[in-house]
């Protein structure tokens, strides 16, 4: 039941709120997929984790994500990494923050922002970066990050990069 619960709210905050009427409809439209993409990755880990990692020496749904990220970006649909928003980060190099986005998601997330987006044109064309945040959602979350354990909030985030759906 716990299982439910959790991935139950998680999809419910990867996917609540939806683009104001004000903004540029394409960029909504993006939106909204990101948030389709964000409930579709965030299931996928907690399933994983749920039904096959059974100790701290199984592949990670963390490791099992960058993998698929990894082939997103080879077939050239969108970017996406995993990015950790405290200072104790099992991979440093690999998830710390770079980049201005990056780190205005990191301080928008930990003070309790959904999700935050920038639009950035690159040459003739314009991307949707968003970031959401990924907090612990299970028991089995802290059996290898233990530092985490009892801890609410985004403990990471999703950083995505998507072309934007004119």
């Amino acid at each position: 039941m716990r299982l439910k619960c959790s991935l139950s709210a998680l999809l419910l905050a990867a996917v609540a709120g939806t683009a104001g009427a004000n903004e540029d409809p394409a960029v909504a439209r993006t939106i909204d997929q990101v948030k389709m993409l964000d409930a579709l990755y965030k299931t996928a880990v907690v399933l994983i984790t749920e039904h096959y990692v059974e100790n701290p020496s199984s592949i990670s749904a963390a490791t099992a994500s960058k993998l698929l990220f990894a082939e997103m970006k080879k077939n050239g649909f969108h970017e996406a990494r995993l990015i950790g928003l405290t200072d104790q980060l099992t991979n440093p190099e690999e998830n710390r923050p770079t980049g201005n986005f990056e780190e205005t998601a990191k301080e928008k997330l930990l003070s309790g922002d959904e999700y935050y987006t920038r639009v950035i044109k690159e040459g003739d064309k314009r991307y949707l970066y968003m970031a959401t945040g990924v907090p612990v959602v299970m028991e089995k979350c802290v059996m290898c990050h233990a530092n985490f354990k009892g801890k609410t909030g985004p403990i990471g985030a999703l950083a995505y990069k998507v072309p934007v759906i004119e």
